[in-house]
């Protein structure tokens, strides 16, 4: 794969199976280089392997597609080139959607009540003359914000205070109706037409400066549960409960007002109504304590009673949607070992894999026998399959232009002993020919995340510019059990730094297309953090780069959007223990080339990060660079301008092409 061939990479999202039991609809997006944004639509996509899937709506961006219970609609969230989602609902055999909402800010999420007739969602609701709701005054002209409270910004969203996700429901209209029209003279001087709107008026059920997430319906249609940090000093900890609001508005009530501190992620009832599921991460006591914490499934009686945990929650850390199975069971998605399983829960704790192997699930949906499952895998960037009794059978070839026009290569497995012994899991992605290939070391973020076995744009663009690209989840990774993960608290750049090492090692003897003498490194994040470790100890590297860094513990505290707690908690909160883990004191030892990327918007490594790790270098006369973007943030890589994700690829070929030139991306 090339950079230029971003366009080729259609994700596909959760599927939204019609209650007939015949099709399912999901959205499909891509990064498209001429609206510099990425577009998308819904399409439907047949059970029946005799019929072909179809594009069934022509909007800019549709994503989030979901049937009603009855059947008769589809919902799903809109968004113009220059414009937020607005919620849009169509007849489920087709039609002319219809826009429900006109939110400032868009809307986020959303879930239909039982009865098909009201849609609770989310959306951020903006202070009075801040984000354009006054005309004529802009960012740069807005009051001051006076902060007292630690929670203040978020990655992505900048401030949150002044902008609280609040809850909302609305009736949804006739679909077969006749189409209201805007009154005009005699007709609107006496109706008022000024404020007249073709759009139902939503009911606000939620208000105070938190925010208020992942709604969903109780079976019986009178409730609405969400997830809130609500409890006295939730501005001290990272907790968060469940919450349920009468469907009419009314006061909340906390659903277990005495539990423990918890990071609660997804509620929802069973399809009986007799239990209320949910995930969750224990925090301690102090509700801070979240480093390698895996998220587990729990069960709780609705009428009342006490939650019991479902989920093996030292080897299990669930993650997506909760989607009801039967009367009395969930579907949920757990990462294990660079995989993403399905896996079905009950109530009373019984548990069975649906799918498992070299592929990663990132949604699912169920109506009667038949899940409906997205899929992507080491070719694939994502496809719509459903279970049947011989495993997975895919239903739409979303990727077969990538397949086409670009190359891909297929990782392989791999397995390094460390120099303790403890194994280091992950893949090695070979360039076509016998070699000898340049090396690059790839290191993930997180660090409590995964290199997955599904498509990787990077490590393709990499390994077709003949680079071989190694990539592997050392301790302090996810999906390997809490022991795994938790192995580098208070220990960052120990045995992390020892298992990449040895990975690389035990690769450069399994695979003698390897040039063992021309070996370059890189990682985002913690991914940065762990390179700049690294180059300030060993000096075995032609070059490296540095991106969105976690490079100073120190400063981080006052500058990231979760610096307040996040070092502290890895590092240890003295300022002894943060020197003692952290790259900017080592930055004197580095001799290595480096390239430093960074976001000007990215809060969670903030650009101050990058800026003075630059800095230090210059002034010891190492061969740098600083490549800064603008309007990014922390999740350039991944889903930032198209533009821009192809000028990062063209800029680190680049910096490669200079101090470790390949066959394919030779020195200028």
């Amino acid at each position: 794969m090339k950079a230029e061939q971003l366009p080729l990479l259609n994700s596909v999202s959760s599927p939204a199976a019609h209650p007939d039991g015949t099709r399912a609809v999901v959205s499909v997006t891509r990064p498209d280089f001429d609206a510099d944004a990425y577009v998308g639509q819904l399409w439907s996509v047949p059970f029946d392997p005799a019929m072909l899937p179809r594009r069934i709506t022509r909007g800019f961006r549709d994503t989030a597609p979901a049937f009603s219970p009855d059947g008769r609609a589809l919902a799903f969230l809109r968004a113009t080139a220059d414009g937020k989602p607005q919620l849009h609902v169509v007849e489920a055999d087709g039609g002319e959607p219809q826009a429900l909402t006109e939110q400032k800010l868009g809307v986020s999420e959303f879930s239909w009540a039982p009865d098909s007739s009201r849609i609770v969602f989310s959306s951020r609701v903006p202070e009075e003359g801040r984000y354009g709701t006054v005309d004529g005054v802009g960012a740069g002209n807005e009051d001051p914000r006076m902060i007292t409270d630690k929670q203040y910004r978020l990655n992505g969203l900048g401030y949150t205070a002044d902008k609280p996700a609040q809850l909302f429901a609305v009736d949804v209209p006739e679909l077969g109706a006749e189409p209201a029209v805007v009154p005009v003279g005699r007709a609107a001087k006496e109706r008022g037409a000024d404020a007249f709107s073709l759009l139902p008026t939503p009911v606000q059920l939620t208000f105070g400066k938190a925010d208020h997430t992942s709604p969903s319906f109780s079976r019986d249609g009178g409730s609405v549960y969400f997830v809130a940090s609500l409890h006295e000093g939730h501005d001290a900890d990272i907790a968060s409960g469940i919450y349920r609001v009468p469907a009419a508005g009314g006061e909340f009530t906390a659903v277990r007002p005495d539990a423990a501190p918890q990071s609660v992620h997804e509620v929802c009832e069973s399809g009986s109504g007799e239990w209320l599921f949910f995930t969750a991460q224990d925090l301690g006591d102090d509700g801070l304590d979240f480093v390698a914490r895996n998220t587990a499934l729990y069960a709780i009686p609705v009428r009342g009673g006490e939650a019991s945990m479902l989920s093996d929650v030292e080897n299990q850390d669930l993650s997506g949607r909760l989607v009801p199975f039967g009367l009395d069971g969930m579907l949920a998605l757990n990462p294990s070992r660079g995989s993403v399983q399905l896996i079905k829960w009950t109530a009373d704790g019984e548990s069975k894999v649906l799918l498992e192997g070299p592929r990663v699930a990132s949604g699912v949906s169920m109506v009667g026998d038949t899940v409906a499952v997205s899929v992507s895998d080491a070719s694939s960037n994502g496809e719509l399959g459903v279970l049947e009794q011989g495993g997975l059978r895919l239903l739409t070839d979303f990727s077969s232009a990538l397949r086409a026009e670009a190359t891909i290569l297929e990782p392989r497995e791999f397995t390094a002993n460390g120099k303790d012994g403890y194994p280091v899991h992950g893949w090695a992605v070979l360039p076509e020919g016998s070699g000898p290939h340049p090396v690059l070391l790839t290191i993930h973020g997180g660090p409590f995340s995964q290199y997955t076995v599904a498509f990787f744009d990077e490590a393709q663009v990499y390994a077709t510019a003949g680079y071989a690209v190694l990539m592997c989840n050392p301790r302090g990774s996810a999906g390997y059990g809490q022991a795994h993960g938790g192995a580098i608290k208070e220990k960052m750049g120990t045995v992390d730094m020892a298992d990449v090492l040895s990975f690389l090692d035990g690769a450069l003897h399994a695979f003698p297309t390897m040039d063992k003498d021309a070996i370059g490194i890189m990682g985002g994040s913690y991914g940065g953090y762990l390179t700049a470790w690294i180059i300030g100890h060993e000096h075995r590297f032609k070059a490296a780069i540095v991106e969105r860094g976690f490079l100073d513990p120190v400063s981080f505290v006052g500058s990231s959007d979760i610096g307040w707690f996040f070092g502290g908690q890895y590092t240890g909160g003295s300022p002894e223990e943060m020197a003692a883990q952290s790259p900017m004191a080592v930055v004197n030892s580095v001799r290595t080339p480096t390239l430093v990327i960074h976001s000007e918007n990215d809060l969670r490594c903030p650009v101050e990060q990058g800026q003075r790790y630059f800095t230090a270098l210059k002034a010891q006369g190492v061969d740098t660079a600083l490549l800064l973007f603008p309007g990014e943030d922390h999740e350039l890589s991944r889903s930032g301008a198209p533009h821009h994700r192809r000028q990062r690829f063209e800029q680190v070929l680049a910096w490669w092409a200079k101090h470790l030139p390949s066959a394919a991306n030779p020195e200028v």
